[in-house]
């Protein structure tokens, strides 16, 4: 699935380009996890002000309206002054006078909704509910701390349900925890506050150089522009079941949380 830093490459790769665009039409394929919300027709001749992100969403403001975009779990946006007849997996198609904006999604579980406001109830239904960005300045090592002292699960767990924190996914929340010498299974109201604030930075530190590397391409990722990320080249833990860990050559070690993979080093990272 697309994270936090594989969704703002995204946004990044096309943002500037579309930006004060046209709509000349929109498209859509077969259905998608909602329905968009409005009439195709309805979005022709508005214009394209900016692309915004929370979470995982990317937020597409128009002169009147905001559309939610949502790569799911295989989901990807590809953006360009003209793309090849759409194919059976692309199933949203924003034709403007700058470029066309296609999401290719073969398992269907991304979205395309719009509302008239982010006070809409389905835009607060979907945003509502999202924690602190990790990028931002409101997200302090303190509050992060009393945040995970309520807690009583796992915190590998807590980090990915994401209403503390958002778009610390699967790959980037064990990323994170090896950074920090964490065991994933730790409850996390048990982390104390130095624990708390090293795993805070290593959350920063881990999303910065994802962003850097261009997120992380393991199946079929790519940004609007078609480019990969390399992040999965310099992970420390994430998919290397058996081999010797970076630092300590202790072979790494994987176990289910959650329906997921979670990968750790058994002496680098204390329960």
């Amino acid at each position: 699935m697309p994270e936090l830093p594989e969704v703002e490459v995204t946004r990044r790769s096309f943002a500037d380009r579309i930006a004060g665009a046209q709509v000349r039409s929109l498209h859509l394929g077969k259905p998608l996890r909602w329905p968009l919300g409005c009439e195709p027709s309805e979005l022709q001749g508005r214009t394209v002000l900016q692309v915004a992100r929370r979470g995982k969403y990317l937020l597409v403001h128009l002169d009147r309206g905001v559309l939610l975009l949502h790569l799911g779990m295989s989901g990807s946006l590809l953006f360009a002054p003209r793309l090849p007849p759409p194919g059976v997996h692309d199933h949203f198609e924003l034709d403007t006078s700058r470029g066309c904006l296609r999401l290719h999604d073969p398992r269907r579980f991304g979205a395309v909704v719009y509302v008239a406001s982010l006070d809409d109830p389905r835009a607060r239904k979907l945003l509502a509910g999202l924690g602190q960005e990790p990028l931002e300045a409101g997200f302090e090592p303190l509050s992060f701390h009393q945040a995970l002292s309520q807690r009583r699960s796992s915190i590998k767990q807590v980090l990915l349900a994401g209403d503390i924190v958002v778009g610390v996914g699967n790959i980037y929340a064990s990323e994170a925890l090896f950074m920090a010498g964490i065991r994933p299974t730790l409850r996390a109201d048990r982390l104390s506050k130095p624990r708390a604030v090293r795993l805070h930075a290593a959350i920063v530190a881990v999303l910065q150089r994802a962003l850097a590397l261009g997120g992380s391409t393991l199946r079929d990722f790519s940004s609007a522009q078609g480019q990969s990320g390399y992040f999965q080249l310099d992970a420390m833990v994430y998919g290397r079941e058996g081999m010797p860990c970076r630092v300590c050559a202790t072979p790494i070690r994987a176990i289910r949380q959650g329906q997921r993979s979670t990968y750790y080093c058994p002496i680098c990272q204390k329960p």
